[in-house]
């Protein structure tokens, strides 16, 4: 067997670098970096080896009719709110991200994914666009990361996984009270859901969204 180890990750613009660290290629495969998951070949994942992805948690804080943040009455703590998207191909709720192009940035990739799939950008005129596209920039300009390398996902295969950055992204001024949410093409619904720790998500998801409400210390 012929072994190698990406390290450069650079393949044209594909970008073929794992968050994780080096993995070893035999005989012209990727080896998954976490082990063997006992499917080969590429699977469904449109790539070999790292599959990029990027994950906006939009976040605030749940008002009542007063304007006063809820605090849930146990854990004594505010509650906040998320975008939630339905999946269109597994009916579950998810973070409204998406794969990384070849050639885009993770940071390109978050604001245009967050835009199709939980304002429907697509959709509009190039003036709501650019409108939309403004307060997306201005909201996007600050976030913590909360988790950056290797997810679990149906997907994955002993040649290609996915791999994911997941940043958070608080609307403190109230950005998003000013559009309506709307599905994109890619999803069935979307819309503000509390964070709770009984939450059921897509994949990975529900451990992204915990992150979101322990830096912003919410309840969980």
């Amino acid at each position: 067997a012929v072994v190698s180890t990406q390290s450069t990750g650079v393949d044209g613009k594909i970008n073929r670098k794992s968050n994780v660290g080096d993995y070893q290629v035999v005989n012209g495969m990727p080896l998954n970096i976490t082990g063997r998951t006992g499917i080969t070949g590429r699977g469904l994942l449109g790539k070999w080896g790292p599959n990029h992805a990027a994950d906006p948690v939009v976040t605030r804080w749940k008002h009542d009719d007063k304007g006063e943040k809820v605090v849930n009455p146990k854990t004594k703590k505010p509650i906040l709110q998320f975008v939630s998207i339905k999946r269109n191909d597994t009916g579950e709720w998810a973070i409204p991200g998406g794969m990384v192009e070849p050639g885009d940035s993770v940071s390109a990739t978050l604001k245009k994914e967050f835009g199709e799939e939980a304002l429907n950008t697509m959709k509009m005129d190039k003036k709501q666009q650019a409108e939309v596209g403004k307060q997306v920039k201005d909201l996007f300009k600050k976030g913590n990361v909360l988790y950056k390398g290797y997810v679990d996902d149906p997907r994955n295969t002993d040649n290609a996984w996915m791999e994911t950055v997941a940043v958070n992204y608080h609307d403190l001024k109230g950005t998003f009270h000013k559009f309506k949410l709307q599905a994109g093409d890619d999803a069935g619904h979307v819309e503000w859901v509390d964070m709770d720790c009984n939450l059921k998500l897509y994949a990975s998801h529900s451990y992204f969204v915990m992150g979101a409400a322990q830096v912003n210390e919410a309840h969980w």
